[in-house]
């Protein structure tokens, strides 16, 4: 028997599929004139760090799989794939390296198109690109440039998320827990000139369309709205000392206007214009701004730091009793980015407040009264009350509900001429503008007579210099020399320095680069229309857009897929698309996970350096016990990896995909286990074996007719068979890819089952045998072909449509009805279809499983859902 080669059978059918354009999409022209429905999928393309590691292979598993599926259900399917390749990651490596960014990038993207074409992935690779070409960013550098025109583009000074080690910007959503989302160190406050996108213009709009996004996931799209943010609140002005500090009053924003009885304090943040100016002549204070700006502005952190305040000596009257004086610190709880960058404090229903009000003995005064509490004798102790109940202590507002007190006290602020209504938004507009080299240069001259000046359309795209300087290195042609830190672009002797647009004198160009997910928020668009002299058509947008399934990591929940869906919106207002949501499905796939394993030493070991060895682990090197860990998501640090190319060269792809998608659902994280994959190549050996022919099963000629009779196992083969087709369309289409391959399993065992050597089992075993491969291509591609070709055809399997399932053969005789008992399973009844309710009963009744856990209790109701459940409740 000829031994199942995955490595040569998967280079033959990669050739085939590669020779005979299978994947490639026609042009435009030709495409619309395709009469099958066009279907577009896509995976968020990778950043070229050089080598794909598990996460790819199973996202790109993913994609591969709805692609082929698609595709033979008679979908005109397009399925790019390119490369995310501006970033700090690349600029660091320039650094470590001694070797040029550009160079750095195009190595890392040769070898990684190596690894993805060696998993067999049905891409058109004629509309490959990298977002570091200039033949991509050009078209985004006029983007920008049109987004400035209608206002949707401005530069303004702000404080920003400075990170330390990167030396650049970072936007909130690059935040992570208080540090920089890629060097992992705390962000510092930073007051810097930026180009922001305003994207708070359409805040309402990407809420409001939140639900229409169906096929999306809800932990998704719930994320989507809490970093959107919309509250409903007040704006207050509380009423400052005049001639003292300059200012009139401070405005505070609160979504809680029925606590303003409890008010103790106010509270300013650190770069508030009131804080700035007293800290010109305060020493003190102005030490304890910067101890301010170093701390990070992440909730997570904020919660968990020690609240800090400086006493300012200044009060503020309180809006409804203007004799109360509230006295005004500086605190560093309170950000000049949420709300106005001031806030009134009321301890005994907020827990910062309260910890702030304890700190420094500020009174603690309770306006909220939880149900069933005495108003005589509630106090607050080491927690703040911030749950529902009804004001008092609150003068006109006592008695009333929390809903309906701040509807009053609102009313009662607008009368007084001090506050009104308002709404407020958590998100900000965003922040664009990188302080590094390896990015999109910002196509904007700086000129002291005409100010800001875009570059002229015929001069784009703006490109970067090759010869730059790297902290203390400089890369031009591979050399380096001693030099400075910094932005590069900063420090460059001449790129910078450009004639003026206007009036032709002496300028400077902007030297920040565009935030990477600037690219990342288009190249959607761009795959479906590579054309080299626009960024795409309008037809081409019209015809494959939106996306129908995109495909990645729940991590860019927010930052990447909020920022697409701003700018799809955003281009559409420029007159570039009709569009509004770039995405119409959504799938969300969870991590790769893989033991963790320690030495006797605590150093980190790699799974191929450990063995099992009886009940335990040893370490291969020594012989020592190995102490096995936590699964864990895979992570270089922990060493807990598995490298792809082992796999492939010793399984092959086939194998890794197999097991990518058989183990859990896509969506949750899956565990890699040596044992697993072992036991997905086992599988697909005995398929190749099956494939072969066997003396004792023997297939029917491929041109021989369907029997008009068919014995009882030949029947229930071919019964098998048609529900399998049914059962594996349905899981495929639900994403239940690990259902679809035990599919797989109970269909191989069926045929195999069949033996004997009769026309009408023998036909039944081909017809049987051909749909598996059939089914087996969207997730094991190569062997699949290899199957259909050892069956005799000469057509390739990848050309084929979905096999489709008779009808006839769908009816099931039985059906599987759990029986639980308080909702827990217990024991499963097997009838036929629609039985009565009567006997139902009456056989639930008599299981003895269902008496032994009744534990001779009556039961109260019998609930049967029909042909699906049945519910004892006792």
């Amino acid at each position: 028997m000829t031994r199942y080669d995955a490595s040569a059978i998967e280079k033959k059918w990669q050739d085939q599929w590669q020779k005979n354009a299978c994947f490639e999409v026609a042009s435009l022209g030709e495409a619309s004139k395709d009469t099958r429905p066009k279907y577009y999928v896509l995976e968020m393309f990778p950043y070229p760090s050089g080598r794909i590691h598990m996460g790819h292979v199973r996202n790109y598993t993913l994609g591969d799989v709805v692609a082929r599926y698609k595709r033979a259900q008679g979908f005109h399917v397009l399925h790019p794939m390119g490369w995310d390749a501006f970033g700090l990651p690349a600029e660091n490596a320039a650094i470590e390296r001694g070797i040029h960014p550009a160079k750095w990038t195009k190595e890392n993207i040769d070898g990684m198109r190596t690894q993805l074409r060696q998993m067999g992935l049905s891409y058109d690779w004629r509309r490959e690109f990298a977002t570091c070409d200039a033949d991509y960013y050009q078209f985004e550098q006029k983007m920008f440039l049109d987004f400035l025109k209608a206002g949707l583009a401005y530069r303004k000074e702000n404080w920003v998320n400075w990170d330390p080690v990167e030396q650049t910007v970072l936007a909130n959503e690059q935040v992570v827990n208080g540090c920089g989302w890629r060097s992992g160190v705390p962000v510092e406050r930073k007051r810097l000139a930026q180009w922001f996108l305003k994207i708070t213009d359409y805040a309402q709009d990407l809420l409001s369309a939140l639900p229409s996004l169906d096929r999306w996931p809800d932990r998704v799209r719930l994320m989507q709205h809490n970093w959107l943010g919309k509250s409903h609140g007040a704006r207050i002005r509380f009423a400052l000392a005049p001639n003292t500090s300059g200012f009139d009053d401070l405005e505070v924003f609160t979504t809680r206007p029925d606590t303003l009885f409890g008010a103790s304090f106010m509270a300013i943040a650190a770069n508030h214009p009131l804080a700035i100016k007293l800290s010109a002549t305060n020493p003190k204070l102005a030490a304890f701004i910067d101890e301010c700006n170093k701390l990070s502005t992440s909730e997570a952190a904020i919660e968990t730091a020690e609240k800090k305040g400086f006493a300012t000596g200044l009060t503020a009257s309180h809006p409804f009793n203007p004799k109360q004086q509230l006295p005004i610190y500086v605190a560093n709880f309170v950000l000049m980015e949420y709300g106005t960058g001031a806030i009134f404090g009321c301890p005994a229903h907020d827990a910062r407040d309260l910890e702030f009000a304890r700190h420094y003995d500020l009174p603690v005064l309770p306006v909220v009264l939880p149900p069933g509490a005495d108003a005589k004798t509630f106090a607050i102790g080491d927690t703040a009350y911030t749950d529902d109940g009804t004001l008092f202590n609150s003068e006109f507002l006592d008695g009333l509900g929390v809903a309906e007190a701040i509807k009053t006290a609102t009313q009662h602020l607008k009368k007084l001429g001090v506050g009104e209504a308002t709404t407020h938004w958590r998100i900000r507009d965003w922040g664009v503008s990188r302080q590094r080299y390896w990015g999109c240069p910002i196509p904007i001259v700086h000129c002291e007579a005409c100010g800001i000046v875009p570059v002229p359309d015929k001069d784009l795209p703006v490109t970067l210099p090759m010869d730059v300087v790297f902290d203390d290195k400089q890369v031009n042609n591979n050399s380096l020399t001693g030099a400075g830190a910094g932005n590069p672009l900063d420090r460059h002797p001449t790129w910078k320095h450009t004639p003026c647009p206007k009036c032709g004198k002496p300028a400077i160009r902007e030297t920040d680069t565009f935030d990477t997910f600037f690219e990342s928020s288009w190249y959607f668009l761009r795959f479906a229309d590579p054309d080299p002299n626009r960024p795409f058509s309008a037809k081409a947008m019209k015809y494959w857009l939106p996306v129908d399934q995109y495909i990645g990591g729940v991590e860019h929940a927010v930052l990447h897929l909020l920022y697409s869906r701003f700018f799809t919106r955003a281009l559409s207002d420029c007159g570039y698309l009709t569009l509004d949501e770039p995405f119409d499905g959504l799938l969300t796939q969870g991590m790769v996970c893989h033991r963790t394993f320690q030495d006797q030493h605590g150093e980190w070991l790699f799974p191929h350096e450990v063995e099992k060895k009886g009940e335990g682990w040893v370490n291969k090197a020594d012989g020592k016990a190995a102490t096995p860990g936590r699964i864990e998501k895979m992570s270089k640090s922990k060493r807990n990896v598995i490298d792809p190319d082992h796999i492939i060269s010793n399984y092959g792809a086939d194998t890794a995909r197999l097991f990518m998608m058989s183990d859990s659902p896509p969506r949750r994280d899956m565990e890699w286990t040596s044992a697993g994959v072992e036991g997905a190549n086992r599988f697909l050996n005995r398929l190749h074996t099956m494939s072969m022919g066997e003396t004792t099963r023997p297939l029917a000629a491929m041109q021989a007719k369907p029997p008009t009779k068919l014995d009882a196992e030949a029947s229930a083969c071919l019964k098998m068979t048609h529900q399998t087709i049914a059962t594996i369309t349905t899981d495929i289409e639900r994403f239940s890819f690990n259902r679809a391959v035990a599919g797989l399993h109970t269909l191989a065992r069926a045929i195999q089952k069949l033996d004997g050597d009769t026309p009408a089992r023998n036909w039944v075993r081909r017809f049987a045998s051909e749909t598996l491969a059939q089914l087996l291509a969207p997730i094991a591609p190569h062997l699949a072909e290899e199957m259909w070709h050892n069956f005799g055809h000469t057509t390739l399997l990848a050309d084929q449509p979905w096999p489709t399932a008779d009808k006839k053969y769908l009816v099931r005789d039985t059906i599987d009805m759990p029986i639980q008992i308080n909702g827990r399973l217990r024991d499963v009844l097997t009838l036929p279809p629609d039985t009565a309710h009567d006997k139902i009963e009456a056989q639930v009744l008599q299981s003895q499983k269902v008496i032994k856990h009744m534990a001779g209790k009556p039961h109260k109701k019998i609930i049967i859902v029909p042909n699906r459940v049945v519910n004892v409740i006792v």
